[in-house]
């Protein structure tokens, strides 16, 4: 198993993205804090990976929230004494639409959501990185961030922020071995699936997006969750402050 014995948090771990990361983890080995701000739908994670087998811990968090964040971390060394692994998956965004009708209170919470959130997991989790002598970050962008669109525009802004944010980490950190990535999902059938499409989920509007992708379909949980997997284990221990795009050839 790639990740016998370590402990793992993944933040929005109650759907889609994240939770297929969460699942893959804990077949995986890793005993897992699944970080949700919807209690109902973590605890459902949590049920999944117990009946397959696994371990899994239910922490409410609010990610844009200094609070929340350091409780998520006490609580997850209080119930597993020990921290090796942050999936910042958690996210949000604006419906698909011109820039200028976007409203400042979206702006702000997508801002928040997106890109407070790697702030305020630093500050909660590099100090315990520190001490146990290195960890790992996996961040969750978006091929937004190196492929914008109109539409997106403002939440295209959040995932160039959390690349290059996720870059510079990885070149500070770095003496203190912990490793930070970015994965970078192209479309999914996720719960967000309609607010990025900015129109109803038809068979036919899927269809103008796939269209764009070369190997012709969206992405999956599956797809982002091994990628994410390779870069959180032991395998991937000199990498650092790599991209890597999960997008069916998207940004070719």
């Amino acid at each position: 198993m790639r990740l016998q014995n370590k402990v793992a948090i993944v933040t929005g771990a109650g759907s889609g993205f994240g939770r297929g990361i969460a699942e893959t983890f804990a077949r995986e080995g890793a005993r897992i804090v699944v970080g949700d701000i919807n209690e109902a739908t973590g605890r459902e994670t949590v049920a999944q990976i117990q009946a397959a087998g696994g371990q899994a811990h239910f922490v409410a968090v609010d990610v844009a929230s200094a609070a929340s964040m350091d409780r998520l971390r006490e609580q997850a060394l209080a119930h597993y004494s020990a921290l090796h692994i942050v999936v910042n998956n958690a996210g949000a965004t604006h419906r698909n639409r011109p820039m200028l009708e976007i409203t400042e209170a979206e702006f702000d919470r997508i801002y928040a959501i997106n890109v407070k959130s790697i702030f305020l997991s630093a500050q909660s989790f590099v100090p315990h990185f520190r001490r146990q002598g290195g960890g790992v970050f996996v961040n969750i962008a978006s091929t937004a961030a190196i492929r914008p669109r109109p539409g997106l525009t403002w939440y295209n802004g959040t995932k160039g922020a959390v690349v290059t944010t996720s870059k510079s980490m990885a070149a500070e950190l770095g003496p203190d071995r912990i490793r930070v990535n970015c994965v970078n999902p192209v479309i999914g059938a996720t719960g967000l699936l309609t607010e990025f499409m900015g129109q109803p989920d038809t068979p036919e509007n899927r269809a103008k997006f796939v269209a764009g992708i070369p190997l012709g379909r969206f992405s999956t949980p599956d797809d982002v969750a091994n990628a994410c997997l390779y870069l959180a284990s032991d395998e991937a221990a000199f990498i650092t402050g790599v991209c890597l795009e999960v997008d069916g050839g998207r940004c070719l």
